[in-house]
């Protein structure tokens, strides 16, 4: 049996390494042309690709600014259904996904956007689902940095429940525009959702038909025990942090191994490893451009970023070439649990600088 390699591309025009920008063929300047994006993803479309991906943090960041102003990480980047919905015209089968905060959205607008991309697209929308995990964000909606873990996620789970109701607030017929009775839709098929949650009071329907795959795919990332269980639940692509095949194997046997208590199948789920590729026509050409680009990062960006993935630690007192004491790193994390994960088991076992 031929099985399907699932291959997307996380759309960033001036390259995913921190330094991309800065190689003498990269054109920053394109940051915000759309005409770019649109050429790009019409290229990953050629190449076959099964879907294109926008990551999203609705937030400048801040923190040490002498190395963040070196680095464009999620500076200068479009709001994802803005995007999507621009390369949907552009495009004509390739997948669309991007990334909508639980946190910083309401349901009954996300949905309803959604649902609004899947007609535009075709049906090629889905959904990351994330918590958010950044303070800096919080502080754009009202709230005192990041809300606890926990919380996010409870609020999450609810969130994503209510979002699947509202998707289904029409049958597939339910829009008849009969002419000939003057009916536009059958009231019969719609169903209003009357929720009243933990977090959310919706009274619902949305006032768009179900679109073509019903609901966008959903995507979700998080390798805590919460976002475990929310994948479990929810998701049918998962973007795994796990720089070890043991280790990814292990988290795919988790999470699946989760999926029955939802009646959910195992194949209903793909688990995609994140790559970064560094491209040449042989090894030597490739590990040279990689080695360039490596040459091009400020010691305060590297530092910077890492401090970033381990909750924010100070890190501007070590040495760039002594390692990290393990005394410093925090017990746990509130924040990217998965990369952090990564990353303190790589201090702790390789002894990394």
């Amino acid at each position: 049996m031929t099985r399907h390699l699932v291959l997307g591309w996380l759309m960033n025009p001036v390259g995913n390494h921190p330094a991309a920008w800065m190689h003498p063929d990269a054109r920053p300047e394109l940051s915000l042309d759309i005409g770019h994006y649109a050429r790009l993803a019409q290229l990953a479309e050629r190449g076959k690709l099964d879907f294109v991906f926008q990551a999203d943090v609705p937030a400048a960041r801040d923190g040490n600014m002498r190395a963040l102003s070196r680095a464009p990480r999620f500076m200068n980047i479009w709001e994802p259904i803005t995007l999507l919905t621009a390369l949907a015209g552009a495009t004509t089968h390739i997948g669309l996904g991007g990334t909508s905060s639980t946190s910083y959205t309401e349901p009954y607008n996300l949905a309803r956007q959604y649902a609004s991309l899947d007609h535009i697209s075709g049906g090629r929308a889905a959904w990351n689902v994330v918590t958010s995990a950044h303070p800096s964000t919080g502080y754009n909606f009202g709230r005192d940095g990041l809300e606890p873990h926990a919380l996010r996620y409870a609020r999450a789970r609810e969130f994503t429940r209510l979002a699947f109701e509202l998707w289904d607030s029409y049958d597939d017929d339910a829009f008849l525009h009969d002419k000939s009775s003057g009916i536009y839709f059958d009231p019969a098929k719609m169903h209003v959702q009357h929720h009243k949650g933990e977090f959310f009071t919706v009274r619902g329907p949305l006032n768009i038909a179900r679109s073509p795959q019903g609901r966008p795919v959903i995507i979700q990332a998080g390798g805590s025990e919460d976002g475990k269980e929310l994948a479990a639940e929810t998701a049918e692509v998962i973007f795994g942090a796990e720089g070890k095949l043991d280790k990814a194997i292990l988290l795919a046997a988790d999470i699946k191994g989760r999926m029955a208590r939802y009646g959910r199948p195992q194949d209903h789920l793909k688990i995609l490893p994140g790559l970064s590729l560094t491209i040449g026509a042989t090894r030597e050409e490739a590990e040279d451009r990689y080695q360039t680009l490596q040459d091009l990062i400020h010691p305060d960006v590297g530092r910077e970023l890492l401090s970033d993935d381990l909750e924010g630690i100070d890190l501007s007192a070590i040495p760039l070439d002594s390692p990290i004491p393990l005394e410093m790193l925090p017990k746990t994390a509130n924040r990217h649990k998965s990369y952090f994960d990564a990353i303190v088991a790589a201090i702790r076992d390789e002894g990394l600088t």
